[in-house]
């Protein structure tokens, strides 16, 4: 049985008589205990999407489940079974880390105490700040607050909206560790990030740009399914490099990645033919080898098909 189920979901913005479509057509579904990525850049729609299957807003067309509930007939009844962490901090700034986690239990007729084994690792990380108000808290800090919130009912699904973005590195590698022992527990989860590698730490991901869904798969597989040959290049002079690879007749798309640029060939070109002609135009310690594709590879070929 799926947790989730999401079919021919549209939505779209008018603002001053000018309408942007927001979501097209979107369909798929999340099996129970998934940990599901929805992956893809700012403005690609996963706000809105989020935003409709937890019951805040309406979509224009199409019809999505939670848990077996209508998320327009049984708004109620979903909004007591899911937890929701909005991509921007919305708890009360003004109060402290102990009052937020007591209000958000007392709305859903609980306690800490009650659920503590479900939010403990988080909770043993916030607990020496609080009685610090929640402003003044740290980006993870803030972070690890909002998810103890959202836990506090004992969810049956969890949406994340975007919980990484403006937090270091350190604070969402740990992050990520929580959400794997939260999936250990029966909890399914959706995620949404622009990060690509974080790609890599969902069951399965589904790539999304412009309101829609490019690819849904495993992370392994969607890998797997690059098909064309990707080279890795760099030279004394990356900028020049950059414009001559993309001007090149054996070339499909070339962009920067890392300290190489990665360039994708034309189907019946060869890395010898792209390595002869810029190596007759003699850039400084240039380097070509072949490439190993990523989640972000994948995505950036996607978008041009």
């Amino acid at each position: 049985m799926y947790s989730v189920e999401v079919q021919h979901i549209s939505k779209s913005y008018t603002v001053k008589k000018a309408t942007t479509p927001a979501l097209k057509d979107i369909s798929f579904a999340v099996k129970k205990g998934e940990l599901f990525g929805i992956i893809g850049p700012d403005g690609a729609g996963k706000t809105s999407l989020f935003r409709i299957l937890t019951t805040l807003l309406l979509a224009d067309e199409g019809t999505a489940t939670v848990e077996g509930l209508d998320v327009v007939k049984a708004y109620k009844a979903i909004r007591e079974q899911v937890g929701y962490m909005p991509g921007r901090f919305s708890l009360y700034q003004d109060l402290t880390v102990k009052e937020n986690l007591d209000f958000f239990a007392t709305i859903f007729n609980t306690s800490v105490e009650e659920n503590y084994d479900l939010i403990k690792d988080i909770y043993v990380q916030i607990e020496p700040f609080r009685d610090r108000k929640a402003g003044k808290l740290s980006g993870g800090m803030k972070q690890k607050l909002a998810l103890s919130c959202a836990l506090i009912h004992r969810p049956k699904v969890l949406f994340l909206d975007e919980p990484t973005t403006g937090v270091d590195a350190v604070s969402r590698k740990e992050f990520w560790e929580m959400l794997k022992r939260l999936k250990e527990q029966g909890i399914t989860i959706l995620v949404s990030t622009p990060y690509m590698d974080e790609a890599e730490m969902c069951d399965r991901v589904a790539l999304m740009q412009n309101g829609s869904i490019l690819s849904i798969d495993t992370p392994q597989q969607i890998v797997a399914s690059f098909a064309q040959t990707m080279l890795a290049v760099r030279s004394a002079s990356m900028l020049q490099l950059l414009n001559k690879v993309r001007a090149s007749s054996f070339v499909e798309n070339a962009y920067p990645s890392g300290i190489y640029h990665h360039v994708i060939l034309k189907q019946q070109a060869t890395a010898d033919q792209l390595q002869q002609e810029l190596s007759a135009a003699a850039f400084a310690d240039l380097e070509i080898k072949k490439g190993q594709p990523t989640i972000e590879d994948c995505f950036m070929q996607l978008m041009r098909i």
